[in-house]
């Protein structure tokens, strides 16, 4: 878990304590409600942009052979990787991710 300290104005801090948010839980909810709207915010920009640039969308059967090119090119940089490694590998197996953060 990460600890956080927020200096707010006095009244804000009495308001929001009065209101029930100054706690764990309602940080937390409050802070899931800001990353969901900035993310919908995001999402028009992207869509309006793209209204904009006139592209047309591209058909189910477009987006399905695209997805397959590219897991098509995960699975043979990753054959190559294992082969330059040595080490055997299952071309029919879905590529794997990992990733690590530190906060």
């Amino acid at each position: 878990m990460t600890e956080l300290v927020v200096t707010l104005p006095d009244d804000l801090a009495q308001r929001a304590r009065n209101a029930g948010l100054l706690n764990d839980a309602a940080i937390q909810r409050l802070l899931e409600e800001a990353m969901r709207r900035e993310a919908g915010r995001k999402l028009l920009a992207t869509a309006e942009k793209l209204h904009a640039a006139q592209i047309q969308p591209m058909s189910d059967e477009e987006i399905i052979e695209e997805v397959k090119a590219v897991r098509a090119q995960r699975r043979a940089a990753q054959a190559k990787a294992q082969q330059d490694t040595g080490n055997s590998v299952n071309p029919n197996a879905p590529p794997t991710q990992t990733s690590t953060m530190t906060l």
